[in-house]
């Protein structure tokens, strides 16, 4: 669990399967990340159990809820992920639409960065975005990442810019 000056951070539970089918069904997840026809709160909760959970047992790390202080609206999320294929674990990041522009993907993914390196060890964190999401690409260079290279996401056969920042 982390917090900063306006966030807090957690590890994602099935209790979040009502945000989750929210956010994975917003225009800006779709558009920028994927479809992952999630419908329904079971649904959901298969998402969680299978992305999330078992990523958590596996690693000790992966997707994080973000809550804003006091309050505790549920704002977005913050991942590491180990990909299959990938040498280095991964920073995403998603925020529902009422709460972008406000700065909380920077705060929460600098303080996800800070624990990757300063908890986790992690000697490389790299990021992919698809070369049209303009405010991801800011958002991970200001994280410290620099491009690499376009390259093309086996999954989807979508173009995607790899940026990568070694610790």
């Amino acid at each position: 669990m982390i917090k900063t000056e306006r966030l807090y951070l957690r590890p994602m539970t099935l209790a979040e399967a009502p945000f989750v089918l929210e956010l994975l069904n917003t225009e800006t997840w779709i558009q920028h990340i994927g479809e992952r026809n999630i419908h329904t709160i079971a649904a959901a909760e298969q998402y969680i159990q299978d992305k999330m959970l078992n990523h958590y047992q596996i690693h000790g790390f992966g997707n994080y809820l973000i809550s804003l202080l006091p309050a505790g609206a549920k704002i977005g999320c913050v991942s590491l992920y180990r990909r299959e294929g990938f040498p280095d674990v991964d920073i995403g990041f998603a925020m529902l639409p009422a709460y972008m522009g406000n700065g909380y993907a920077y705060e929460a993914a600098a303080a996800i960065m800070v624990y990757a390196t300063e908890y986790l060890k992690l000697p490389v964190i790299s990021a992919f975005t698809t070369p049209e999401n303009i405010a991801s690409q800011r958002l991970i260079e200001k994280l410290g990442l620099s491009f690499e290279q376009t390259m093309i996401w086996e999954e989807t056969q979508e173009k995607m810019f790899y940026y990568a920042k070694k610790i």
